[in-house]
């Protein structure tokens, strides 16, 4: 695995943001681990991850991107930091912009904040974790509502590889219905990998019975 992989799991476990346990996710899937990228809350935490993030858009599109979209709420500050890391680390200016929940009724108006998307713009959408692909689909409509736009690619932080409405998982059908490319940081398998039975700052926190739990997670909920 690469050193950036791990690094970014580990990151994940010290910032609270990846943790094992009892949750239920948004579709209501009972889960034995959890990403939730509300946890990271500080300066230095959002720098780094913005790193991680540029990195993926740089590894696998260093170009075919005119926007970057972050969806309200937690796709805010990940765009926000994508966009300073991309120019920052890697010499890349991209404009962005994200939406609000409610459309503004007074000022300039409208929904989105930052650049507005125009006709014929590649936009890549900027998001935490996708179970089920629900926001997603939600923010490929609004963006083509607004302009006659092509979404082509989602980062997210970890690819759960769990079944969407189908036998594919949920990332594996917004490639195929959407036509989307889909990059994740670290997938829940590459986790598993680094994860088991391997001390982070001396304490072990996926053991074996952990592992069961996630794999007995996956047997049932997991894409083919």
């Amino acid at each position: 695995m690469p050193d950036i992989k791990q690094d970014f799991i580990t990151f994940m476990v010290r910032s609270g943001v990846l943790t094992f346990g009892d949750f239920t996710t948004k579709s209501g899937r009972k889960t034995p681990y959890f990403i939730n990228t509300g946890n990271y809350r500080t300066g230095a935490q959002l720098d780094r991850l913005g790193s991680f993030y540029a990195d993926c858009v740089q590894r696998n599109m260093p170009d075919g991107i005119d926007l970057l979209f972050g969806p309200a709420y937690k796709g805010i500050p990940l765009v926000a930091v994508t966009a300073a890391a991309l120019a920052r680390e890697h010499g890349r200016d991209l404009p962005y912009c994200f939406n609000r929940k409610e459309a503004k009724d007074h000022g300039e108006g409208g929904t989105i904040v930052g650049c507005r998307p125009r006709d014929g713009m590649k936009i890549a959408i900027v998001e935490d974790v996708v179970t089920a692909g629900t926001a997603v689909r939600e923010s490929i409509r609004l963006l083509r509502d607004i302009a006659d736009v092509d979404v082509c690619a989602l980062f997210v932080s970890v690819d759960r590889m769990e079944r969407g409405t189908g036998a594919l998982s949920a990332l594996a059908e917004l490639e195929q219905n959407w036509g989307i490319r889909v990059c994740p940081i670290v997938t829940v398998r590459e986790i598993i990998s680094a994860l088991h039975n391997v001390p982070v700052d001396g304490q072990i926190v996926l053991d074996d019975e952990a592992r069961a739990r996630i794999e007995a997670y996956l047997a049932e909920y997991g894409a083919c």
